[in-house]
């Protein structure tokens, strides 16, 4: 029910958000006809009804006509955003000009709208692929000596599938040992959900150089693949699997809690308590693809958090609204006591191959 109730409210939002790029068009452009707005109408409503179609063609066919529908259809999603805000800003605009009894010319408020929604697409793909190294420091309560001035990366959200795949993660893995990292974690949709060639896109994890280790707990992407799929295509590499387990390495617990199927949630306390040997007054990290349950990880003794999920909202300004569900911790950097979450933004992307208003990152983690 839930589910439905989402999909309703997601299609209401997207048809409404292009009914108003329809009315904009209509003012600034001034178009008139009965057959340019029948036109125009069918067009605005297939681009955002081809995402939903390209979506489910790809998770079943594996070709690259399939592909290339599902990214140019995702793309005008990315786009759709970006021309609604820049129209948002005609709009304001135009009204200032005409309380101030100019006489603007509607049609360079469109042109000029167009113009700049496909400069700031472009800056969007090219952002996208073009992850960043982002280094913080964090200081951990009676982190054992072993530990200190450790190198620690986060990798989250990349979304291998039809579009980002083993060429994207190659880049990544090169990135990644460019930084001589002592162990890697993976918080979260590794995977896209819709792509069955999953040990092909995975092989690359397989020349990571850690030597404490490649730890991976699942996202809610994986929940829509099949995490089972996800087991199977991991098992055959290096990357060693943390399903609600812990391990300890040189006295550091590192607490791996799986993201929650479909339809089911997850008391984080309850899972954590129950873990063998669990230690609340030993230094721990905790990976959890979402930044939430922050006070059930305080109240176990977490020393960092490490979650994902939020993309940093990827295309602007989704981020405010990103930020208004998670609060501060959507993204970056928060301590809190002898408790601390970071959020990474992620170093792919879903749905729109692009990122506007942020950058993905590999973050570097430098423990104190």
């Amino acid at each position: 029910m839930f589910f439905l109730l989402f999909f309703a409210v997601a299609l209401s939002v997207l048809f409404l958000s292009h009914y108003f790029i329809y009315y904009s068009i209509l003012h600034f452009f001034g178009v008139t006809g009965r057959g340019s707005k029948a036109l125009l109408t069918v067009i605005l409503f297939l681009l955002p009804a081809s995402f939903i179609a390209s979506s489910i063609l790809a998770r079943w066919v594996g070709n690259r006509i399939s592909t290339v529908l599902y990214f140019s259809s995702a793309l005008w999603l990315g786009m759709g955003v970006t021309l609604m805000m820049f129209f948002l800003l005609a709009w304001a605009s135009w009204g200032v000009a005409k309380l101030s009894a100019l006489r603007p010319n509607p049609a360079a408020f469109g042109y000029t709208v167009v113009a700049l929604a496909c400069l700031y697409t472009a800056y969007g793909v090219w952002n996208a692929y073009h992850p960043r190294t982002n280094d913080l420091s964090v200081r951990i309560k009676n982190l054992p000596p072993d530990w200190r001035g450790k190198k620690v990366v986060q990798l989250s959200d990349v979304h291998l599938g039809r579009v980002l795949g083993a060429g994207f993660l190659q880049g990544l893995v090169e990135r990644i040992n460019a930084e001589n990292p002592s162990i890697v974690f993976i918080t979260g949709d590794l995977f896209d959900g819709i792509d069955g060639r999953l040990d092909d896109l995975v092989g690359p994890l397989n020349a990571i150089r850690a030597p404490l280790g490649i730890y991976y707990v699942t996202g809610n992407h994986e929940t829509y693949l099949g995490v089972d799929r996800a087991y199977a295509a991991l098992k055959k590499t290096q990357v060693r699997i943390l399903a609600d387990e812990m391990v300890v390495i040189n006295g550091l617990q590192i607490v791996g809690i799986s993201y929650p199927e479909r339809g089911f949630s997850k008391d984080l306390a309850e899972v954590i308590r129950k873990l063998p040997n669990f230690n609340p007054r030993m230094p721990s990290i905790l990976l959890y693809h979402s930044p939430t349950q922050i006070e059930q990880a305080k109240a176990l003794g977490i020393s960092l958090q490490l979650s994902g999920h939020t993309h940093k909202g990827q295309i602007f300004p989704i981020r405010f609204i990103s930020r208004l569900i998670y609060k501060k911790y959507y993204n970056g950097l928060h301590v809190e006591g002898d408790y601390t979450i970071y959020t990474s933004s992620g170093a792919g992307t879903w749905g729109p191959t692009m990122r506007t208003g942020n950058h993905p990152e590999i973050a570097v983690i430098h423990l104190e």
